[in-house]
């Protein structure tokens, strides 16, 4: 009996710079609309893995915690889109969302990276990428990716073709 259920990716990162890396990887696939919640503890690696996304994306300057802020956007040279930014810790639960313009941040002109997501889950849309980031030890991290419909499977299968040449 496999371990993982079908549309699940486990991976180990080593590093944080291997971290910072896998997210170059997703961040080079991301397109309008799509969706990323990142979950897991403090110092998980979350806004490490995120760092990474902004860098594949293409973004003009370096994605950094948008905790004080909610939400950071980062642009691209190569075209119009936004990438978007959002941490949900200091959010008491879905209601909160409406007042900073969680409907227009879904509206699709740009992908969504959500680190929190498990504070404002009755505000998700049902189609998402999960990350599960666990801390194993000091470096560290264990991933979990787990698509919720062929979009993100299709997703995961070209992140791991990416990352790892099968």
């Amino acid at each position: 009996m496999p371990i993982l259920q079908e549309g699940e990716l486990d991976i180990i990162s080593h590093s944080a710079e291997q971290t910072r890396r896998l997210g170059v990887r997703l961040g080079q696939l991301l397109q309008p609309g799509d969706v990323v919640c990142l979950s897991g503890d403090l110092g998980a690696g979350k806004t490490v893995f995120t760092s990474g996304i902004g860098i594949g994306w293409g973004s003009r300057v370096p994605v950094t915690s948008p905790t004080f802020n909610l939400v950071q956007q980062y642009t691209r040279d190569e075209d119009d889109v936004i990438l978007y930014h959002m941490d949900c810790y200091r959010l008491g639960g879905a209601e909160d969302v409406e007042s900073i313009g969680f409907d227009d941040l879904l509206d699709g002109s740009g992908p969504l990276i959500i680190e929190w997501p498990e504070r404002i889950e009755d505000a998700l849309p049902e189609d998402v990428l999960w990350v599960d980031i666990h801390v194993i030890e000091e470096g560290r991290r264990n991933f979990i990716f787990e698509a919720t419909s062929k979009h993100y499977q299709k997703l995961i299968d070209s992140f791991r073709e990416k990352a790892f040449g099968f």
